[in-house]
């Protein structure tokens, strides 16, 4: 898909209730709750960064866990749908941008990028993004990426999925942990992976959901 057509795609989606189905459906809802604890699995997290908010249902559970939270979606629909969910919360910083052109002197110690990335134009606009992700990313700050498997993203459209930009973090983060999450829908079929920036060896584990 070109970025126009991306863009689009998303604007039709957010028009509507619940898109995604992010509220209603069991497998998103067991979703986020693994990507809760891999995100907190070694306590409290002072500045986090979300990358991609949709409507703001998983937002709504990161951030009471966040002395601070950056959020960071292209959609300014999405921003303010994710804003008005979360009750204005005084410790969120709500920035409109894509990730390729987002830039900050922070660095956070949790990063939560999820069901985003297959959204660029090329693995080229993938690889760029990673690069820009892991330069914010603390000295030992954890990184948990999900999203759709590469042949679904494929389906849908898409240069490309979960397995490809694996690859392209674990040129420069070491994998703790990764989840495969799937139900008998072809469309329910995803990888989270826990990611840390450190330069020992970690053992991964894989397991099924």
């Amino acid at each position: 898909m070109t970025a126009y057509k991306n863009h689009q795609l998303l604007e039709r989606e957010l028009a509507v209730d619940d898109p995604w189905h992010l509220d209603s459906s069991a497998f998103e809802q067991e979703r986020y709750a693994q990507i809760l604890r891999m995100s907190f699995c070694n306590g409290s997290v002072e500045h986090a960064l979300e990358v991609g908010c949709a409507a703001g249902a998983f937002t709504e559970m990161l951030a009471p866990r966040c002395q601070r939270l950056t959020v960071v979606d292209v959609m300014p629909q999405a921003i303010e749908r994710a804003r008005l969910r979360t009750g204005h919360r005084s410790h969120i910083n709500w920035i409109t941008c894509n990730i390729q052109q987002f830039s900050t002197t922070d660095k956070f110690d949790l990063i939560v990028v999820a069901e985003v990335l297959y959204y660029l134009n090329d693995v080229s606009e993938m690889h760029a993004a990673v690069r820009n992700l892991v330069s914010m990313l603390a000295p030992d700050g954890a990184l948990v990426f999900g999203s759709a498997r590469d042949a679904t993203c494929r389906h849908w459209g898409h240069a490309a999925g979960a397995e490809t930009v694996i690859s392209l973090f674990k040129e420069s983060l070491s994998e703790v942990e990764r989840l495969h999450c799937q139900t008998t829908s072809v469309n329910e079929d995803c990888l989270l992976v826990l990611f840390r920036k450190s330069g020992q060896s970690l053992k991964h584990s894989i397991v099924g959901h």
